[in-house]
């Protein structure tokens, strides 16, 4: 025996309560021929009888009785299931993995938390620092739900090449600056033009960063000598104010940070960085994620 449907079901028991197809179809909103109808097609395919028609009514059969009998329970757990399914779809609860660059973990992500502590504070949001190549891997692999990650257009490393079954959206461009000590003779220019430092000793920031300046540099025609390596922006800001290097740094990694005394900062136009999240392709309709993601587009969408 097989096809027995909710529909049916739902019929059965509306017959064994009322007694008749004209009270059941009132009740269920449909008409008696309809009804009719239904039940014959459904003992056709159940191959039993589930009614017999007396004078003025119906009356179950054994078949009938034993869906009667267990509609209580079926229906009661689609009830359920509906009901769970109803909250599922309105909360904003439970938890988001999130992966994002070591600049990002003290401006955006702050800003992130404390905006979704006060709009969703059931979501619990927890974070891993990892640098875009690390965070696109843990997503793939399904350790996180969500990836904060940047690129530098034009480069040819960019590591969501060749990342399948992940969507994007784009948060906003942060502008790279080149860090100089004062007495530097292009520290008083009004913007940098990278090749004026082709002769320059340069620090080399995280990989992707590191990239970028020799991709950046290969276009202007040189190759940067590049004497010393650190993701470190603190070091970084001291090794220039010692005079040992100039240095590429996103306006992110040094927005919470003082520049020490011997610094100078210059625009470097045409070098901003692509700010994006990453997610897995249709995971931005969980409402966690989905909450997650807005929050982000929120305290980023002034820097854009």
């Amino acid at each position: 025996m097989n096809g027995l449907d909710l529909h049916t079901i739902r019929i059965v028991r509306a017959v064994a309560e009322h007694g008749s197809i004209t009270a059941a179809a009132a009740e269920l909103g449909y008409s008696q021929p309809a009804l009719s109808q239904h039940l014959r097609r459904a003992e056709r395919r159940l191959g039993v009888p589930l009614l017999l028609r007396t004078g003025r009514g119906v009356q179950l059969t054994e078949p009938g009785r034993v869906i009667a009998r267990h509609s209580t329970s079926v229906l009661a757990a689609l009830s359920a299931a509906e009901d769970e399914l109803g909250h599922l779809a309105d909360r904003t609860t439970g938890t988001v993995r999130l992966a994002g660059f070591p600049s990002a973990s003290s401006t955006v992500i702050p800003a992130m938390m404390a905006l979704l502590n006060t709009q969703h504070p059931g979501l619990q949001l927890v974070y891993t620092e990892a640098e875009p190549p690390e965070a696109l891997e843990l997503l793939v692999d399904g350790a996180i739900d969500l990836a904060l990650t940047f690129t530098f257009p034009g480069d040819p490393a960019d590591p969501h090449d060749g990342v399948s079954g992940v969507e994007s959206v784009t948060l906003f461009n942060d502008p790279v600056q080149l860090v100089l000590p004062t007495h530097h003779r292009h520290a008083r220019d009004a913007h940098a033009d990278l090749a004026d430092f082709a002769d320059q000793q340069w620090i080399g920031g995280c990989p992707l960063c590191r990239g970028h300046l020799l991709a950046a540099a290969g276009a202007c025609g040189f190759s940067p000598r590049i004497a010393h390596a650190t993701d470190n922006s603190v070091a970084v800001l001291g090794l220039v104010a010692a005079g040992v290097g100039i240095a590429m740094q996103p306006s992110l990694a040094l927005e919470p940070l003082e520049l020490p005394a011997g610094t100078t900062v210059l625009d470097l136009p045409g070098n901003d960085r692509r700010v994006r999240a990453v997610y897995l392709a249709g995971a931005a309709a969980v409402p966690a994620i989905g909450a997650a993601l807005a929050s982000l587009q929120v305290v980023t969408a002034t820097r854009r």
